[in-house]
């Protein structure tokens, strides 16, 4: 037997529970959830995403309420909504849907998915390579650059995406180790280096001045020329749907389907009250006071190797569960292993990390990302806890059979027409559209359900 063939033996029998229900011996514990969330939270995401609220002209009430408000609705998503899903079902978000929705629609739906977490891992893969190509002098890109700007920027990419790709494929413990010995580390650097460079900003070294600094410095409300301007309606929609993939979409069966209890979900706090408001906060601080728009520049500018290095962690920790979950959802599509098809997606997100667009728009991205993601996580909503009560079949398609469940991706289509609509014609601001479109999925789905499933009935009878 060769080499070749004895290293795919082995990380095939990687398994990660691809197409049934996760055994109880191997249920992870409370520490694990704790560190991956915190891990992908505190996060490369968190560096430029506290930048860019700086950068829209957010007032300093806006960022420290409005992002109050925001983390705790989105704990509560988490918590509520997708954690006893999970539990009581065991299921990968994918062979979930394929048992409500038939094997060729979620074939699309996994292809799309993937794709998403594949950008969404890209701007992480770019955000560690701002800070690797320090000492290589490599010229970084800046909010206005769109395309890769050298070949010392491509060349730093490939490197860190190709270690990206190789975690990614070692699965959920090798991840969970990680997050949990980066994370409280990583926020340590977030927190020390943003009060090292408040006296730079005109604070006393006791804290004096800070309130006023803050909002003259940093948080001035007013946006930079080329950005729009937010308002803390932005802060909360944005910071409660930053993840709305995750939860109202229901991506996170298949991280939290591991968990021992439901209340496991709200490990999510962990990450979004250390990272998605004291990292925000902190990133804003760290931009304010840097002179450039890279975030490894601008964590270097303020704490030297240490903040490099907690730059390039900090989009391993992202970039990991993210290709994670993008190998699950072509490995449903394809039907090849695992790491073969998180070794594609590995391919596919370098390769979108050539381009800084993904960093500069990153708000807009994850808003889109969200969007598009959030129906099907009504329909498996909509098809757990609200079909049986109507005497509908639930896993419809898996229990007659049919390739493509009509309600399903019907309502899909649909609620991505009304966003568009929503979005280019009445000018709503992508970060305000998730919810509604979550909740009008759920009645568009239930309502085609019972037409298509009495339809059906009616036919055989």
């Amino acid at each position: 037997m060769s080499k070749a063939q004895t290293l795919a033996q082995r990380l095939d029998a990687l398994y990660e529970f691809d197409r049934e229900p996760v055994t109880t011996n191997k249920l992870q514990s409370i520490g694990n959830f704790l560190g991956m969330y915190a891990g992908e939270h505190v996060a490369g995401t968190e560096f430029v995403i506290g930048m860019l609220f700086v950068a829209h002209g957010v007032t300093v009430k806006d960022m420290f309420i409005g992002g109050l408000i925001g983390n705790i609705l989105a704990v509560l998503s988490w918590a509520f909504l997708t954690a006893p899903i999970a539990v009581k079902v065991r299921l990968s978000l994918y062979w979930q849907l394929r048992k409500i929705c038939g094997p060729i629609l979620v074939f699309i739906y996994n292809i799309v998915n993937a794709l998403m977490f594949c950008f969404l891992a890209g701007a992480m893969v770019a955000v560690s390579a701002t800070a690797v190509g320090i000492p290589f002098h490599i010229h970084m890109p800046t909010l206005s650059d769109l395309l890769p700007n050298s070949v010392g920027w491509v060349i730093t990419v490939l490197v860190v995406g190709s270690v990206i790709t190789v975690m990614a494929i070692l699965g959920f413990d090798a991840m969970a180790r990680f997050s949990k010995l980066s994370a409280p580390w990583m926020f340590l650097v977030f927190v020390v280096a943003a009060i090292a460079v408040l006296p730079k900003l005109g604070v006393m070294p006791d804290g004096a001045g800070f309130w006023e600094v803050a909002r003259t410095k940093i948080w001035t409300g007013i946006a930079k020329t080329g950005q729009s301007q937010f308002t803390i309606w932005h802060v909360i929609f944005f910071t409660w749907l930053a993840n709305a993939a995750m939860h109202l979409g229901m991506s996170d069966l298949t991280i939290l389907r591991y968990a021992k209890k439901w209340q496991y979900g709200f490990a999510s706090a962990v990450g979004m009250f250390m990272g998605h408001y004291v990292a925000w906060i902190a990133s804003g601080i760290l931009y304010a006071a840097a002179h450039s728009d890279a975030p490894g520049v601008v964590a270097w500018e303020a704490a030297g190797l240490t903040g490099a290095v907690a730059v390039v962690i900090a989009g391993w920790t992202t970039a990991n569960p993210t290709l994670y979950r993008a190998g699950m959802a072509l490995q449903v599509a394809s039907g090849w292993s695992r790491w073969k098809v998180t070794l594609v997606a590995g391919l596919v997100t370098t390769l979108a990390a050539l381009f800084p667009a993904l960093v500069m728009r990153l708000l807009d991205f994850v808003a889109l990302y969200g969007l598009i993601l959030v129906p099907m996580g009504a329909v498996i909503f909509a098809d757990y806890y609200l079909i049986p009560y109507l005497n509908l079949q639930p896993y419809y398609a898996e229990k007659t059979g049919i390739n493509f469940n009509i309600a399903a991706g019907a309502t899909w289509l649909i609620m991505l027409g009304v966003a568009l609509l929503g979005n280019l014609y009445f000018k709503i601001d992508l970060f305000f559209l998730p919810v509604p479109v979550w909740i009008i999925s759920l009645l568009v789905y239930l309502a085609l359900s019972k037409w298509t499933q009495n339809e059906l009935k009616t036919v055989s009878s």
